[in-house]
């Protein structure tokens, strides 16, 4: 849900988060915590900031835990899907110095062929993938390969050990993309989203009961409002690998299509 916050710079969204939580924590101050404490004022048998603070200590505890725990998830589901695009790169690379050895044209054949996957994957798909989108052409581009790479009779034993290295290799090619893929739609339920807001309102509503002066209960209200917009931003931009600033660029295999395969 809410994707369309990744067509907006990190800095802009940074500060959009801010001021959300911050000026629903300051309009509820002014308007909703006079009738909220005017309510629960005669129901309570102590004083109100201590009940208020025994409830608050409690929750926080929870609430705390879920967003530190959604963080954490967030974090590692970016450097795995990271860990995979890097060894898909590092396949690629390693499945085309085997095709060289190849004699040719067969070799010649399936260079070309996986030079163009490569150049496919961060030319026309990582743009498709910022978009959410699982683009098809690079299926398309393998087929192409294994196709020709099935039409290689080896002759000596030694292409033999060479080609069972090739097909060996470039399977692990299709599995590593296949986890790629499938990485681009993966990301944080919508239902522990729906729990992560509602969590917040409660969070800045039992700030509003507290007894004190509204200018203190401004500050200390917009400081704890902004902490916990901070770590909600934190986790949306980590939440999907492939989109937004904060997601995985296609530098691995850039690296391997200019690095090594154009030398």
């Amino acid at each position: 849900m809410f994707y369309w916050i990744y067509d907006i710079p990190t800095a802009q969204l940074a500060v959009i988060f801010a001021a959300v939580f911050i000026g629903f924590s300051w309009l509820g101050a002014l308007f909703i915590r006079p009738l909220m404490r005017a309510f629960v004022r005669n129901r309570m048998e102590s004083t109100n900031n201590d009940v208020v603070g025994y409830i608050l200590s409690c929750y926080c505890v929870f609430y705390g835990l879920l967003l530190g725990l959604l963080a954490v998830a967030a974090y590692q589901n970016l450097g795995d899907v990271e860990r995979v695009v890097v060894r898909e790169a590092a396949s690629m690379a390693a499945l085309f110095q085997d095709v060289s050895a190849y004699p040719e044209p067969d070799g010649e054949n399936l260079r070309w062929l996986l030079r163009d996957y490569c150049r496919y994957q961060f030319k026309y798909g990582w743009p498709q993938h910022k978009k959410g989108l699982i683009p098809t052409g690079g299926g398309v581009r393998l087929t192409a390969f294994q196709e020709r790479l099935a039409l290689f009779e080896p002759q000596t034993r030694s292409q033999e050990i060479l080609h069972g290295e090739t097909l060996r290799q470039f399977n692990q090619l299709l599995e590593l993309r296949r986890m790629r893929l499938y990485a681009v739609t993966t990301g944080i339920p919508a239902v522990m989203w729906y729990v992560v807001i509602i969590g917040s309102v409660i969070n800045i509503a039992l700030v509003w009961l507290f007894d004190m002066k509204l200018i203190t209960h401004l500050f200390l209200g917009g400081l704890l409002a902004f902490f916990i917009g901070s770590v909600i931003f934190l986790i949306a931009v980590m939440d999907n690998p492939f989109r937004g600033e904060v997601c995985i660029p296609p530098t691995a295999f850039e690296q391997v299509y200019w690095g090594q395969m154009h030398e």
